[in-house]
């Protein structure tokens, strides 16, 4: 199965992050962002996620929460808090970077534009066959900007849980049958 997740933000030590997602510190935060996606995300998945892993916190933390991902199929997008450095450490991880975007075939009639930051991609007219899957807003919110194609995977839209690309596909024939 094919998940999608983003802005973890591990070791990012301050409240307006942590507290908004419902938890009382970092390090339960880290610690709940990381049963959470081993819950449902197994070694032979795919986990995507589309930048801000970590920020704050240093690599000792950084390696407590990687080392424990079940998941060995994982691709990530550079996120606007994902420098250099971290993703040197990233790849030590063996974690595949797919640098700042990429794009996936997720069926015969729909592709799936990735990225970190959200990029209107159309309308909901029959014939759009792709969706922007992003991150980086914070919003609760899975749909984004309206009648543009753009859906939400970051952690606070889904109870900090990596979706699945069946329930993004179930989610995008719901929200388009209330649009039309």
């Amino acid at each position: 199965m094919i998940y999608f997740t983003s802005d973890w933000h591990i070791g990012h030590d301050k409240e307006f992050l942590w507290g908004r997602r419902g938890f009382s510190s970092i390090e339960e935060h880290d610690t709940a962002v990381l049963l959470r996606c081993n819950e449902i995300v197994g070694p032979d998945d795919e986990l995507w996620i589309l930048g801000d892993l970590a920020m704050g916190g240093n690599e000792k933390e950084w390696n407590r929460v990687y080392n424990q991902l079940i998941c060995q199929n994982i691709h990530y997008l550079q996120g606007n808090h994902d420098t250099d450095h971290k993703m040197d450490i990233y790849d030590g991880y063996g974690f595949e970077y797919c640098g700042y975007a990429d794009v996936i075939r997720a069926s015969k009639k729909m592709n799936f534009y990735l990225s970190h930051y959200p990029t209107m991609m159309g309308n909901h007219e029959e014939k759009q066959r792709i969706w922007n899957l992003s991150g980086h807003t914070h919003d609760k919110n899975k749909f984004q900007y309206g009648q543009y194609c753009v859906y939400n995977v970051a952690l606070d839209a889904h109870n900090c849980y990596p979706v699945s690309m069946e329930q993004i596909f179930s989610d995008i024939k719901k929200y388009t049958n209330v649009q039309r």
